[in-house]
């Protein structure tokens, strides 16, 4: 009988469901339902394994000065406090020193506002062949019902919330010093607990993975510092002939900012000299402006590739592509994160897999090396 139902006094019947569809369902929504759990777990924690993530990375970066002086007698947990402690006291100076730049600035410009205004309209109407009326302006920005007073109120209203979100930053600033400090203090035993539970080879694999990243990590760190050093002696250099308020120290933002913030971080930068520098002179700021979008251009097609390649031996087009990258997916933390991993991961893939040796062809034929001009002479 082919057909999959029969009829027996007036009865259809059918054949039986099998036993392993209802099973099937049940895993399905139990399935269904746990995936929905993580992602609501994940999406609760997110900001928390972004803290562990971005301590461990401290943590590789810190552990090689540790290391150096857990040798020469150092407890593991007091070289930790050495480096964490100045660490924090460096920027801390750092942005005192600029802050109090910019509060000394912004009080000197409230208290002569009339003659900042004024000169910049005169700028504006002798560049521009304007005809701005600077009384009006100054009326207009002292009217408690204009604009620029209304924006100044709405600020105040604000203050809880940001002493609120100040808090929280710290918070989270603690937490990552807490998690570093552990990190780096207990790295030998957190190491022998996870070696402790894998076969030999696989430990060996372990720990030449942590090995390569901190090496990554420190060389990103290396290439960083000296990239920032060029980029802070070129803007001094500029920001001295420009005229820019405290040259040394508008210099020093520029190079630190610049490059622990990738892709965007020397516009975002060049704000804070462009505004001290435009109160001073509206001419003087647009020089700012064109030397750090030309400086920029210079860094990233001539001097950045140079020192990325040399440091951290990762190809100029994957570390301006993993910076785009881990800025989409983490933003400014994953910009700064993302230079280290992609070097890792580089490391780790050539690392893999057998060598052959390489056909002869012009697609493949490496330019011969430059000989220099002293051995040309011999």
């Amino acid at each position: 009988m082919h057909s999959h139902a029969w009829q027996y006094c007036g009865y259809v019947t059918t054949n039986p469901m099998p036993k392993w569809v209802p099973r099937a369902i049940v895993l399905f929504w139990m399935m269904f339902l746990a995936a929905l759990v993580a992602r609501e777990l994940f999406h609760q924690l997110s900001s928390f394994f972004l803290l562990v993530l971005v301590s461990i990375f401290l943590a590789f970066a810190i552990e090689p000065g540790v290391n150096r002086l857990a040798k020469r007698g150092w407890r593991r947990g007091s070289g930790t406090l050495l480096i964490i402690f100045g660490v924090i006291t460096f920027i801390g100076v750092f942005l005192g020193a600029v802050g109090t730049l910019v509060g000394s600035q912004v009080a000197d410009v409230l208290k002569n506002s009339e003659m900042y205004v004024n000169d910049t309209v005169d700028f504006v109407n002798d560049t521009f062949n304007a005809n701005i009326d600077p009384a009006e302006v100054n009326a207009s920005i002292a009217d408690p019902k204009g604009p620029v007073q209304k924006f100044i109120k709405n600020q105040q209203g604000k203050v809880i919330s940001l002493s609120v979100n100040a808090l929280g930053a710290s918070l989270q600033l603690l937490t990552i010093v807490l998690f570093t400090f552990y990190f780096v203090a207990d790295g030998p035993r957190l190491r022998r607990v996870i070696c402790s539970r894998l076969p030999e080879d696989k430990q060996r694999a372990v720990l030449r993975t942590w090995d390569l990243a901190i090496a990554k990590t420190g060389g990103y760190l290396y290439s960083r510092a000296l990239l920032a050093l060029v980029s802070a002696f070129f803007h001094w250099i500029a920001f001295q002939a420009i005229g820019t308020p405290a040259p040394i120290a508008m210099a020093l933002w520029v190079g630190i900012v610049s490059q622990f913030l990738p892709v965007v971080g020397t516009y975002l930068a060049g704000v804070l000299p462009l505004l001290l520098t435009f109160f001073d002179s509206p001419f003087k700021a647009l020089m700012v402006v064109a030397f750090v979008l030309v400086y920029q251009q210079l860094e990233n097609y001539l001097i950045s590739p140079r020192i990325t390649a040399r440091t951290l031996h990762v190809h100029a087009a994957v570390a301006f592509g993993s910076a785009i990258v881990g800025g989409a997916i983490l933003g400014p933390v994953g910009a700064v994160l993302a230079l280290p991993a992609a070097a890792m991961a580089q490391a780790l893939i050539g690392s893999w897999g057998p060598r052959h040796d390489v056909v002869d062809d012009d697609l493949v034929r490496m330019p011969a090396p430059r000989v220099k001009r002293a051995m040309r002479n011999k």
